[in-house]
């Protein structure tokens, strides 16, 4: 039995969950059926070894596929709509202002930890699966917390702040 934590948990408006149903049952639908159809023309023109079209589609549908098994994952793990509580402490659905710990001329970051997929306009999102998301999660207002960048040099950050991200 697994448990679930935080990390595993993906914040999302509802506006952001009710777009990702949609795209699910689109792909699931009408999308699969056209590539199933397309596969299938391609295969009534004779031999697949050289038939483009048939090799295209079936990429497209493995694509496609993916995509289907990447949104069941993500709605499977969902949490909607619900504002974490503003004490401060970073969490999934949090708006978090942060600086680089020495970078005294650089200003204040801000992001949203939530889900990439409602990256709301002039607001970047990390996931808490991301190296800085990971790192500050459970973290609050004045803590300092180090983390290792993908380039593997060890970055520290203080936050600044952590609100709820009310969209």
């Amino acid at each position: 039995m697994t448990q679930s934590s935080d990390t595993d948990v993906i914040w999302l408006t509802a506006d952001a969950h009710e777009k990702l149903v949609a795209e699910l049952e689109h792909l699931k639908g009408p999308a699969r059926q056209e590539i199933v159809e397309r596969i299938s023309a391609a295969r009534d023109e004779g031999d697949l070894k050289e038939n483009g079209g048939y090799h295209a589609a079936r990429e497209e549908q493995g694509k496609l596929e993916g995509r289907i098994r990447q949104l069941e994952d993500m709605l499977a793990k969902a949490q909607v709509g619900e504002t974490p509580a503003d004490d401060g402490i970073v969490e999934p659905g949090m708006k978090v202002t942060y600086k680089f710990v020495g970078d005294d001329d650089e200003e204040a970051e801000e992001f949203l930890l939530g889900a990439r997929e409602i990256e709301p306009e002039g607001l970047k999102v990390y996931s808490p699966q991301s190296p800085l998301g990971g790192a500050i999660l459970g973290a609050k207002k004045g803590d300092e917390v180090s983390y290792e960048a993908p380039n593997g040099k060890t970055l520290k950050v203080v936050i600044l702040d952590a609100t709820p991200y009310t969209g």
